[in-house]
């Protein structure tokens, strides 16, 4: 079976990659590599973060690997938190604080237009790939739920009354950002794995 390095430490990722991933690829985290490293997240663009990842980790070890990098976007605030998601009210990456901070944000604003967008850095045999999954949806007015992680308590996904933190993973995953970027990195994996 075909290894591939999930270059990531959050374990609520890997196990939402793993639940999409095809029985053709093991995936394998940072931590079931035996790797213990914080990828810094510099740059401006969810696709150069995703690549930093995705390279610095195949430069480590050079093997096939991919990265994610995820922001939720919210229009009435230009795009924010957009690339700073997970350290949008600190270095502390308190996703409480975090909620509460987008919440304040949206204060008295009609238009709670928000996108959750995965980018997929992917490097198979040197070569690098770009995957891309968005989900549009509203930013609610208080969390609900207890499930999944990061915004989904205040993010249900469009046409939907349910937060993401509502929904079971099955139910998130008729949806999902990840998903989507996922199902074309497996589309192309199937197409590329013999060679």
């Amino acid at each position: 079976m075909n290894k591939l390095i999930f270059a990531t430490n959050n374990q609520h990722k890997v196990e939402e990659i793993k639940t999409l991933i095809d029985d053709l690829f093991d995936v394998v985290s940072l931590k079931e590599a035996g790797i213990s490293i914080d990828i810094p997240e510099p740059h401006a663009t969810l696709e150069a973060n995703a690549r930093e990842k995705s390279e610095t980790i195949f430069k480590l070890t050079g093997q096939n690997c991919f990265a994610e990098d995820t922001g939720l976007e919210a229009e009435a605030l230009k795009g924010e938190p957009g690339v700073k998601s997970a350290r949008y009210a600190g270095e502390g990456r308190d996703f409480n604080d975090n909620i509460n901070k987008l919440l304040e944000g949206l204060k008295g604003k009609e238009n709670r237009k928000a996108r959750f967008r995965t980018v997929i850095s992917l490097i198979l045999n040197g070569a690098e790939h770009q995957f891309t999954g968005v989900c549009e949806g509203t930013i609610l007015t208080e969390p609900k739920g207890e499930k999944g992680f990061g915004y989904d308590p205040v993010f249900a996904p469009a046409g939907e009354a349910k937060s993401f933190a509502e929904m079971t993973i099955e139910e998130k995953n008729r949806f999902s950002h990840r998903k989507k970027a996922t199902a074309q990195l497996l589309a192309f994996l199937s197409l590329n794995a013999e060679n």
